[in-house]
């Protein structure tokens, strides 16, 4: 048995961390789908920008966009819900067999409306709508700004991918507002299924501290976190006021893992894939990566319900002169802005690609 089929078996959903018009017409992402138990995809900014850059795949469809009198976001976002359309039937036996749970694809707001909650809700909305796929999440950063977002969204039924999560006090604050949306959704007599993850950013932790630890400690922060939040997010499912949303019909807020190839060339490229194995979670991962661990990929334990050694090896590195938790603000902030600028990298190609074609008639 291959070991994304055995990871699969054990509970944990893999997803593919990237997205392009050729892995869709090359039917690439079906073999994903039937080879590596592949049942689900994220995406973002610089995935597109990528894509659209380093290939022509998309330039018939600029052409005819930029006809239409298309430019800029409206012109990207068409783009890409083409692509995610494709991706999300794909995925959609998927969905419809696990009832939900799984079979998903997200799009991501512009990351310029990190900071600003009521057009993140207006803008999600919209991009939901405009998509016309039940099985598509709406990526929502998860900062202090974006939790009212959250919860709103949630309130108006949009499914939602929180992400730019690194700490267990992150998730705790994705989650409620998860919950929070869905309470008032049912004391409004509203249909509480609507879809949820929140997603923890991991292999950033460990290239955050690197050169700044002992070498016994490289690579292992990231983890540890992990660990954590992994018994924090337990320890959720576990409150009353959690069961009383699930007795209602609430579905369950899943855990991804994001963030997980190996940025360390000394270290395994399966590392974070091997150590973050647990049930009722996801993994979304590189392409590279799933490759990788679907070629010599080795399941070990699964992930501590406890938080294992998590508290053990956090307070080594708090030793080391490591605060997690300021680390863990900067490690947001730095993402959010990042994100920017990465949509700003993406209009700019979408602007020069227009542009030459444009010029070649």
């Amino acid at each position: 048995m291959k070991p994304t089929q055995q990871l699969h078996d054990f509970g944990q959903s893999l997803w593919l961390d990237n997205i392009t018009r050729g892995l869709l017409t090359s039917g690439m992402l079906r073999r994903y789908i039937d080879d590596f138990s592949v049942t689900g995809l994220t995406s973002n900014p610089s995935i597109f920008d990528h894509a659209i850059k380093n290939s022509n795949f998309y330039d018939d469809a600029i052409r005819q966009k930029r006809k239409e009198g298309k430019s800029g976001e409206a012109l990207f976002f068409e783009l890409a819900i083409e692509d995610l359309r494709q991706a999300a039937d794909l995925f959609r036996p998927i969905h419809d067999a696990t009832a939900g749970s799984d079979g998903w694809v997200s799009l991501e707001v512009s990351p310029s409306l990190a900071y600003d909650s009521a057009s993140t809700v207006k803008e999600a909305i919209r991009l939901h709508a405009q998509a016309q796929r039940p099985n598509l999440f709406i990526k929502i950063p998860g900062t202090s700004e974006g939790h009212a977002a959250i919860e709103e969204t949630i309130f108006a039924g949009v499914p939602v991918n929180v992400t730019l999560l690194f700490s267990p006090g992150h998730y705790i604050a994705a989650a409620e507002a998860y919950l929070r949306g869905i309470e008032r959704r049912i004391a409004a007599g509203l249909d509480p299924k609507v879809r949820s993850v929140a997603s923890m950013f991991i292999s950033r932790w460990d290239k955050a501290v690197t050169g700044k630890i002992p070498k016994k400690l490289q690579d292992r922060l990231g983890i540890a976190i992990a660990k954590r939040t992994y018994k924090a997010y337990r320890d959720v499912l576990a409150t009353s006021r959690w069961q009383n949303a699930a007795h209602a019909g609430a579905p369950l807020q899943r855990l991804l893992w994001a963030s997980t190839g190996t940025k360390d060339p000394k270290a395994s490229d399966v590392l974070y894939i091997k150590a973050l194995a647990a049930p009722d979670t996801i993994n979304t991962m590189p392409e590279e990566t799933l490759l990788a661990f679907a070629d010599h990929g080795a399941l070990g334990e699964l992930l501590p319900g406890d938080g294992g050694d998590a508290e053990s090896v956090i307070a080594a590195f708090a030793k080391a002169g490591i605060d997690h938790e300021q680390l863990a603000a900067d490690l947001q902030r730095e993402g959010a802005a990042s994100f920017v600028e990465s949509w700003k990298d993406l209009l700019n190609c979408i602007g020069s690609k227009s542009a030459t074609l444009k010029a070649a008639g």
